[in-house]
């Protein structure tokens, strides 16, 4: 029986002790930025883009993973005798999903093998379900057992994240039923969350001192009874909140395992400066 090898992409935010010791491969988005091009966590960092972008007189674009890099990845995991679970970006949010098909339809051998997954969601929240399948996978789990296990996790994760402002969400088209919120009072801060794929309005709160604390309850009404419990925050060069709602939500609850990661380029593209978030998984 073939192991299985886990393929996510860089949007999952996951860190690279998480990557290497279950054996996740991450293919990168794609960040446009003037004439020059970089591969997600490959040839720009989270720190160098946060601090270039506070310097820029004009903002990136993103584009989805190429297929040649998905094609890539998928053939060199089968080549090391791998059935292969791709599990991605949410394809209302990106045209990851697509590359992903078309990387695999010009496999020459081994399609059988690949099979592609759509998380419905994003960051860490997208990072936990391969996380979670990787070491389902580690332990022998099987292709067909992996996706049981995908079907099932993707109902208990979730991601709520405060933004600074909704500008970077909506100049990209990202912001979804978020919309209605655009010309909201600048001292109230947006809640959001990514449902059934798209991002969407939770809540406004009166600043952003008060937006964090209702983000760790927020986490805690999600969580509340479905252990274990898997907490991660994110941030968009905001790392001292985003310790603060991780501690907070910890000590709240009883949680089995928590992560910190940064928010990748491709992402902070999109949300900007600022963002705070938690993402978790219960159940698992």
């Amino acid at each position: 029986m073939a192991k299985v090898a886990i393929v996510t992409d860089s949007t999952s935010s996951l860190p690279k002790e998480y990557q290497e010791k279950y054996n996740i491969s991450v293919v990168p988005q794609v960040l446009i930025w003037g004439d020059k091009s970089y591969e997600d966590g490959i040839d720009i960092q989270a720190d160098e883009f946060y601090r270039k972008l506070a310097e820029s007189k004009t903002l990136p674009t993103t584009s989805q993973v190429s297929v040649v890099n998905m094609k890539a990845a998928f053939e060199r995991l089968l080549a090391q005798g791998y059935d292969v679970m791709g599990v991605f970006l949410s394809s209302k949010l990106s045209g990851t999903i697509q590359s992903a098909i078309q990387g695999w339809e010009s496999l020459d051998s081994g399609q059988e093998k690949v099979h592609i997954f759509d998380s419905q969601t994003s960051s860490m929240a997208l990072g936990f379900q391969a996380l979670a399948i990787a070491r389902a996978a580690s332990e022998g789990a099987n292709a067909k057992e992996c996706l049981a296990l995908a079907e099932k996790i993707r109902e208990t994760t979730g991601i709520f994240f405060m933004v600074d402002t909704l500008e970077y969400l909506h100049r990209g088209g990202r912001i979804g039923g978020a919309q209605r919120l655009v010309g909201t009072a600048l001292n109230l801060k947006p809640i959001l969350t990514v449902k059934d794929g798209k991002v969407e309005a939770a809540e406004r709160v009166r600043t952003k001192g008060k937006a964090l604390d209702r983000l760790v309850e927020i986490i805690g009404e999600q969580c509340k009874g479905k252990g274990p419990i898997h907490l991660a925050s994110l941030s968009a060069n905001a790392a001292e909140d985003a310790r603060s709602v991780l501690t907070a939500a910890s000590l709240s609850m009883e949680v089995s395992e928590t992560i910190s990661t940064e928010l990748s380029p491709v992402l902070g593209t999109h949300t900007g400066p600022g963002t705070v978030g938690l993402a978790y998984m219960t159940g698992v």
